[in-house]
């Protein structure tokens, strides 16, 4: 809150808001993700190896987020976390790697990743999610296989 207007809520920082989504995935609740999200947005994942399409708006990283029942259970936990400022005020790279542990199964690894995210009115409008989701397929297939 600001004391001129004390029903404002400050904004986040883009640095902030992209601590706060990696935050959220590990530690939860995953529920309230899409709030760090504008109600349009254009969120892609350029190396999903189904080439999903863009999620673009809040409600769709809503179902996005929103893990099934029967997924299986995975802790992350964010690593190796750098944040680069650009020469733009809204622009920032995240560089991280979740070390995730499948619980089920006791297999551990690491899923490198790169964030670049524009964040307008502490809210993100645009990220291009660079994530190695392969790694999270070949955990599965060696867990699997044990």
């Amino acid at each position: 809150m600001t004391p001129e207007n004390p029903s404002a809520i400050e904004a986040r920082t883009p640095t902030e808001t992209f601590h706060a989504l990696i935050r959220g995935v590990s530690a939860g609740p995953r529920s309230e993700l899409a709030d760090l999200y504008a109600d349009v947005c254009d969120v892609v994942h350029p190396f999903h190896p189904a080439r999903a399409p863009a999620l673009r708006s809040r409600e769709e990283l809503r179902a996005h987020f929103a893990l099934p029942a029967d997924a299986p259970k995975i802790e992350r936990t964010p690593v190796d976390v750098r944040v680069h400022e650009t020469a733009d005020p809204e622009v920032v790279v995240g560089e991280f790697a979740y070390d995730c542990l499948l619980v089920n199964t006791g297999v551990r690894y690491r899923v490198p990743c790169v964030f670049i995210m524009r964040v307008r009115d502490g809210l993100i409008v645009e990220s291009r999610d660079y994530i190695d989701h392969v790694a999270h397929v070949r955990a599965s297939a060696s867990a699997e296989r044990a």
